[in-house]
């Protein structure tokens, strides 16, 4: 329900709402190089990854949330 109040609301700003798959690897993959990560537990706060990127847990799911809806509009 809430979405579509927010769907609503973006269609009156001219902008459109992008949904990603729920079950997107958005924590566990590197928002550098794109390498997943499989044994990332929930306590793990910092996302540390071979390529050298070292980023706070959120941070990383949120550029790899932001780079997917960009992906999903782009195709």
């Amino acid at each position: 329900m809430f979405a579509g109040f927010l769907s609503y609301k973006l269609k009156e700003q001219g902008k459109q709402l992008v949904k990603i798959d729920k079950w997107f690897p958005s924590s566990k993959t590197c928002s550098k190089c794109g390498k997943v990560k499989e044994n990332l537990s929930l306590s793990d706060r910092i996302f540390e990854c071979e390529c050298g990127n070292v980023l706070d847990r959120d941070i990383n799911a949120a550029i790899n949330i932001k780079n997917e809806g960009i992906r999903l509009l782009m195709s």
